[in-house]
């Protein structure tokens, strides 16, 4: 994997991973690398410095990336989603079988409960913990 430093035609800086160098050209030609601001595809390799880590420091740079990304995960989730505590069965049930119109929620239930709401086919998945979002209020 090979990580390079990129800016649009608008001067906006972003990094991106490609499996190697060939890929990133490959990719880049054919339109398919984007600045994640403004979408713009007139994308180019910014100067970058080289990046020579201990495996120390590649192990907590990863661990800092993925507490980041974890908690933008859960803001996404606090700021996107309705919470709705011990209800979400329910209410998860309700929408799947068209009895309240559909809204993105999450909250609390029990695996039995979980197990029977897949056997059921309603959409739904655990969150892993690190990615569980602390809820402000209950909506319903």
């Amino acid at each position: 994997m090979i990580r390079y430093a990129l800016q649009c035609s608008r001067d906006h800086g972003f990094e991106a991973w490609f499996r190697n160098s060939a890929t990133y050209d490959e990719q880049a030609e054919a339109g398919l690398v984007e600045c994640p601001v403004c979408g713009d595809t007139d994308v180019r390799k910014a100067v970058m410095a080289p990046n020579v880590a201990s495996p120390k420091k590649r192990k907590a740079d990863n661990q800092t990336m993925m507490m980041e990304l974890a908690g933008k995960v859960r803001a996404h989730i606090r700021d996107k989603f309705d919470y709705v505590g011990d209800d979400f069965a329910k209410q998860a049930r309700a929408m799947h079988e068209g009895e309240k119109p559909h809204r993105d929620i999450y909250g609390e239930t029990t695996p039995e409960e979980a197990e029977a709401l897949r056997e059921e086919g309603v959409p739904c998945a655990p969150l892993p913990p690190a990615l569980t979002p602390v809820p402000e209020k209950k909506l319903n």
